[in-house]
């Protein structure tokens, strides 16, 4: 089983918003969903900061940030996928 990881923060609002989208498509995909603190890793939040929630298949090189829609997130998956 492959993870989607989700670059997130604490007290994140548009977070929660995005793991509403995400919850039907990890069951789809049969996809595991790991949440990662960009707050201790300050790379991270160079990369980030600005742009969570931001989505990664494992193994990708693309990611997905936010906003995104269902199907931005489908299209992103099955493309990621095939490569």
């Amino acid at each position: 089983m492959k993870t989607l990881y989700l670059y997130t923060t604490l007290g994140c609002h548009l977070c929660e918003e995005c793991k509403v989208i995400l919850w039907p498509a990890l069951e789809h995909a049969n996809l595991h969903l790991q949440e990662v603190e960009i707050a201790d890793d300050d790379l991270l939040v160079e990369r980030y900061g600005v742009r969570i929630p931001v989505v990664q298949l494992q193994g990708a090189s693309e990611d997905l940030g936010w906003p995104f829609t269902e199907n931005d997130l489908q299209q992103y998956l099955t493309t990621t996928c095939a490569h």
